[in-house]
């Protein structure tokens, strides 16, 4: 007869595990205490080595292991000779790869390896980038690991031409590498960079501000042709890929708008100046100086809003008395020392109020303007896509590096386009439905702006445009009148304070719960805030940093609802003598 084979159940197999778990626990626990004892009595020698080597070898994210093996290694390199001392972090290195296979991305264990390769004297580079190329192998997306090989690159001299080959056989080899696109997007400027003296990087366009990219100069434009076959391979191999989508849209990106003084309004009446920049910036102490009639004044320069450090937008108060006698003209100076920029303002006689803007055009406020040759690679850029988007009508990527391109190129004439592909865009990506309305919102806002006169509207519309969020509130910096009426908003950002001269805000028919951007506004005198949500009584109290404000209207709100909310406003807002509940 045969016999029978016991097969042990479950609960039998796991409590034999729990018991090897728990003696392996106790193991671990004791030479961990004997480690940490032996540090603690300053005993660096080869003993704590083999304790430390045990339990890393099975933990190797134990920092205060690797910090101890450090301190131990550097007492033991006092008292060797050189080639010993080449043999004992030779050895080091061994020991690190074998914690490596236990955990691929142990930042102690790479760390410990900077360290030994700094400290070895004679380091095998080619060894290292051998390593590097063994673990990207087995994951392409080991940031520890593409750390350490930018730093063994730099410390052995490789040239950034055998870098980008190693991109290509990466990227050969799997397109869907974003480690090796961006690490190709830091190689390209350096091999491959616009001449100096090609003014095509302040002629060109950002159809998108990538946050990858890494420099600020350009790749040469022949190089971006052939980097732009190579990206249209792997996105017509794979159109539902976002690494190659992603650095195709670093490809496109161009140079920013060049930092300047876009703005300076002077009021009389309030002795002010505001001065407004083409990008937030920190006006530091000595930053920014103000020149009256050839004298420069000693004035504090503070930010719109005390959340902001850096601001488009910033303020200061004149001496009493030195600019209030509307008989007398002045010239007013302001010298941007940190970019040796400076704008020049008149006030002329009678004039209650001043501003002087940046001499450039509508369209250069949101974009450079294109040249034939960038006009006519954006173009075949646009063209290849809408022929991938006929093979691929329901691709985000692709609907939205149409958007970008058409935004580059020509953002008023691609208007209707852009808005139907943004409705696209949502109902096949729901997920980021907020994010495509709020990139929707900036657009229709930059469309608007562009389309005004500045110099000549006061009056400034942004109703019934479906806006789930506000931008570019720097450029309305002399608006009196907005509308804001029939859109989706829930809040007014702190941004809202740069509308120095508004006196009208319409804000009727959206979700706004609280008015906590709209802070010190000094020539603010009506709000209407029919049909929100305002719901909360302390959501209104930062209007009375509003020195002018007499009408707000409120019918519609439940704030409306919470008893006494007349007699309580009235308190809050002492200024406000027409108050509609």
């Amino acid at each position: 007869m045969h016999g029978r084979v016991k097969v042990k159940s479950t609960a039998q197999q796991e409590e034999e595990k729990k018991k090897e778990r728990e003696k392996k626990l106790k193991v671990f626990v004791s030479a961990r205490d004997a480690v940490l004892k032996k540090r603690s009595a300053g005993e660096n020698d080869d003993e704590a080595l083999q304790l430390t080597q045990q339990l890393l070898s099975s933990n190797p994210d134990f920092a205060t292991l690797w910090n101890y093996r450090r301190e131990v290694l550097m007492h033991l390199e006092t008292s060797r000779e050189k080639d010993d001392v080449q043999k004992l972090y030779e050895s080091e290195l061994h020991f690190i790869e074998a914690c490596l296979k236990v955990n691929p991305k142990s930042y102690g264990s790479w760390h410990h390896r900077t360290w030994v390769t700094a400290r070895l004297p004679r380091p095998d580079w080619k060894r290292e980038l051998g390593l590097c190329d063994r673990c990207l192998s087995l994951d392409e997306r080991n940031f520890h690991c593409w750390d350490y090989r930018r730093m063994v690159v730099k410390a052995s001299g490789v040239s950034v031409e055998q870098e980008l080959q190693f991109t290509d056989q990466l990227i050969g080899s799997n397109f869907s590498n974003y480690s090796s696109w961006h690490y190709r997007s830091t190689l390209l400027p350096q091999l491959h960079p616009q001449p100096v003296s090609d003014s095509a990087p302040n002629a060109s366009s950002s159809p998108t501000s990538s946050p990858q990219t890494p420099h600020s100069h350009r790749v040469c434009e022949e190089q971006l042709l052939k980097e732009y076959e190579l990206v249209h391979n792997a996105f017509f191999t794979d159109p539902n890929d976002q690494s190659s989508w992603f650095y195709y849209r670093w490809l496109l990106g161009r140079a920013e708008r060049e930092e300047m003084i876009s703005c300076v309004y002077i009021n009389r009446e309030g002795e002010t100046v505001a001065v407004a920049f083409s990008k937030p910036v920190h006006a530091l102490p000595g930053g920014l100086m103000l020149v009256l009639d050839g004298q420069p004044q000693q004035v504090e320069w503070r930010s719109v809003h005390p959340r902001f450090r850096h601001s488009p937008v910033w303020l200061c108060d004149l001496p009493p008395g030195s600019i209030s006698d509307i008989n007398n003209e002045h010239n007013l100076t302001i010298h941007w020392t940190e970019k040796h920029i400076h704008r020049d303002c008149a006030l002329y006689t009678g004039s209650f109020e001043s501003w002087c803007r940046d001499s450039a055009t509508d369209q250069e406020l949101f974009r450079s303007e294109l040249s034939v040759e960038k006009t006519s690679v954006l173009q075949a850029e646009l063209q290849s896509c809408n022929q991938l988007l006929e093979l691929e009508p329901q691709n985000k990527w692709c609907l939205l590096t149409i958007i970008l391109l058409m935004r580059a190129l020509d953002p008023l004439g691609h208007e209707k386009e852009t808005l139907a592909h943004f409705q696209t865009l949502k109902e096949v990506d729901p997920m980021r439905s907020s994010y495509y309305s709020d990139l929707c919102s900036k657009f229709l806002i930059e469309n608007t702006i562009l389309k005004m006169e500045y110099a000549e509207v006061r009056v400034f519309s942004l109703s019934n445009k479906n806006l789930s969020t506000l931008c570019h509130l720097d450029q309305l910096l002399l608006v009196t009148h907005l509308n804001l009426s029939s859109n989706q908003l829930v809040r007014l950002p702190p941004q809202f304070s740069m509308l120095r001269c508004l006196e009208v805000l319409e804000a009727d028919d959206n979700a706004i719960e609280d008015l906590e951007g709209v802070y010190n506004l000094p020539k603010l005198e009506e709000i209407s805030l029919k049909n929100n949500q305002i719901g909360k009584l302390s959501g209104l109290k930062v209007l009375a940093s509003c020195p002018k404000l007499t009408t707000l209207d409120l019918r519609g709100n439940s704030v409306s609802q919470i008893a006494n909310a007349q007699s309580e406003l009235s308190q809050l807002l002492p200024s406000v003598t027409s108050l509609s509940l």
